[in-house]
C-alpha cells in the first residue's frame, strides 16, 4: 500500500505564509506527477498546483505569483510554499500523486487533507 501524509496546515493572518509538506511512503517503485488540491466549504475541489517528475509546474490562476510547488524525487515528497495568503485561500488542502507500486501497478493517491485557515 501507499500513503500520502500531509503536514503544515494551520491558522495564519492575511498576508502571512505557510508551508505544506506531503510525503509518500509504502510500496513505491516510482512517483509521477504530484499536486496540491484544495476544497473550501461548499465548493468543489480544485487543483492548486501541479509538478511533473521532471519539475514542470502548473498553477491555478488564483495562486500564481504567491504559491510555489516543489518536490524531492529522492525522498518522494512535495511541498507547497504559500505566501501573501488571502482569506479566499481558506480550505482543506490535499496532496495527490500518481504512484507506480513495486508490483508495477499505477494508481492515483490522495492524502487525508490539512486545514488552512486565513483569518485576522
Amino acid at each position: 500500500q501507499v500513503q500520502l501524509l500531509e503536514s503544515g496546515g494551520g491558522l495564519v493572518q492575511p498576508g502571512g505564509s505557510l508551508r505544506l509538506s506531503c510525503a509518500a511512503s509504502g510500496s513505491i517503485f516510482s512517483v509521477g506527477p504530484m499536486a496540491w488540491y484544495r476544497q473550501a466549504t461548499g465548493k468543489q475541489r480544485e487543483m492548486v498546483a501541479r509538478i511533473s517528475k521532471s519539475g514542470t509546474t502548473n498553477y491555478a490562476d488564483s495562486v500564481k505569483g504567491r504559491f510555489t510547488i516543489s518536490r524531492d524525487n529522492v525522498k518522494n515528497t512535495v511541498a507547497l510554499q504559500m505566501n501573501n495568503l488571502e482569506p479566499e485561500d481558506t480550505a482543506v488542502y490535499y496532496c495527490n500523486a500518481d504512484v507506480v507500486r513495486t508490483n508495477l501497478a499505477l494508481d492515483n493517491y490522495w492524502g487525508q487533507g490539512t486545514q488552512v485557515t486565513v483569518s485576522s
